[in-house]
């Protein structure tokens, strides 16, 4: 094949005027006629004008004789696709750092971050100490005058009313009448200690009626969701706290009502202590995030083993089986009942009811595993060994 073929351009004058007919020694560049494109048919007019142009490359090494532009396209096209292949060969090679002899060593960890103690979030020492005063309070006037007690009943539904109406209001805007409640309220728990069941119901109803006269001496605006609201605080405060009224009625009714506290306090003490310390898994945490189902299982474990305690040493007829079932009824009320409140309270937008009793809240957030798990309580005895 000849020169021609790749585009080599042949003949006199290709090598310039001085050099006619001879080719340049080995790396010295030919020159060119000023002026004059060089024969052959790779270069023709029309070729020239089609082909686009070539992009700029570094520079390339000296062509060898016997070499033309046919031959340094062939490079440059070479040089474009396979990079420095054919540029320096003669490059050395990057030294490579010596190997140590020593393996490397790790780095050092970073110093670890003192864990933080879990946090009970209320002042621990308040809270005992507002529970154990409130406990002898409770226990003086329950075994000294029963009279007594059942008004200690009547003054905590009295301000747990208020606190649920002036978070209603508050909050949302609410306004169900404290006067009727409150005085119904507590005629509702004097009804249940002297009547009954039948006295219960029939002072229930009356406040009902109260609060919806009550509400009609202002305008209309509201009146439905007011009075509401008011029906609801009758139902859920007096009237579920008239069932601890209801069970100091039987001889031994000091020691039922100890027996429906001490199981409250104990499935809720069990809740707490379990739940801090081995707490995993929520149990509602849309509704209240610090409740877990292992504070659950040892609200549970706890009300039970109190419950066979109590019913074996405190109610009259009672045996152990029986306190295994109100255990777990209990702490299924109760559970249920704290849940009840915290439900309110998100709605609400609050962490407590009130700001009365220090390190508890309010009067609301003592009452609010209590109220619930009162009828639960009453009803068990009852079939258990009697009214």
């Amino acid at each position: 094949m000849n020169d021609s073929s790749w585009g080599a351009p042949s003949g006199p004058g290709y090598w310039g005027p001085a050099d006619q007919g001879q080719a340049p020694a080995y790396g010295q560049r030919p020159s060119y006629d000023q002026g004059r494109a060089p024969a052959g048919p790779a270069y023709e007019r029309h070729a020239v004008e089609e082909t686009r142009p070539m992009p700029i490359v570094p520079d390339m090494p000296d062509v060898p004789a016997g070499g033309g532009d046919g031959d340094q396209d062939v490079d440059r096209g070479a040089a474009r696709l396979s990079g420095p292949l054919f540029r320096d060969e003669t490059t050395p090679p990057t030294p490579q750092e010596p190997m140590s002899s020593a393996a490397p060593q790790p780095a050092p960890a970073p110093p670890s971050a003192p864990q933080q103690k879990k946090s009970a979030g209320r002042d621990l020492g308040a809270a005992i100490g507002v529970g154990v005063g409130l406990g002898a309070v409770i226990i003086a006037s329950l075994f000294i005058v029963k009279a007594v007690f059942v008004g200690v009943i009547a003054v905590a539904v009295v301000v747990g009313l208020w606190e649920l109406t002036s978070r209603l209001e508050e909050r949302k805007g609410i306004k169900a009448p404290l006067v009727p409640l409150a005085v119904g309220g507590a005629a509702m728990v004097v009804a249940g200690y002297v009547r009954g069941a039948e006295g219960a119901w029939v002072a229930m109803a009356l406040t009902a009626l109260a609060v919806l006269v009550w509400r009609m001496t202002e305008p209309p605006e509201g009146y439905l969701k007011d009075v509401t609201a008011g029906v609801f605080a009758a139902f859920y405060v007096p009237f579920l706290a008239t069932f601890v009224a209801m069970m100091l009625t039987a001889d031994d009714g000091a020691w039922r009502v100890l027996t429906f506290l001490i199981l409250t306090v104990v499935s809720d003490t069990g809740a707490y202590a379990i739940g801090w310390r081995f707490g995993k898994h929520k149990l509602a945490p849309r509704i209240s995030p610090g409740k877990t189902r292992e504070g659950l299982v040892g609200a549970v474990t706890f009300a039970m083993a109190a419950g066979v305690l109590c019913m074996q040493f405190l109610i009259d007829d009672g045996t152990w089986w029986q306190g295994l079932v109100m255990g777990a009824c209990v702490a299924a009320s109760a559970t249920l009942g704290d849940l009840g409140e915290s439900m309110i309270k998100r709605d609400l937008g609050i962490k407590d009811m009130g700001t009365l009793l220090p390190g508890h809240g309010g009067i609301m957030d003592r009452l609010d595993s209590l109220l619930p798990t009162a009828p639960v309580v009453w009803l068990l005895l009852v079939l258990f060994v009697g009214s």
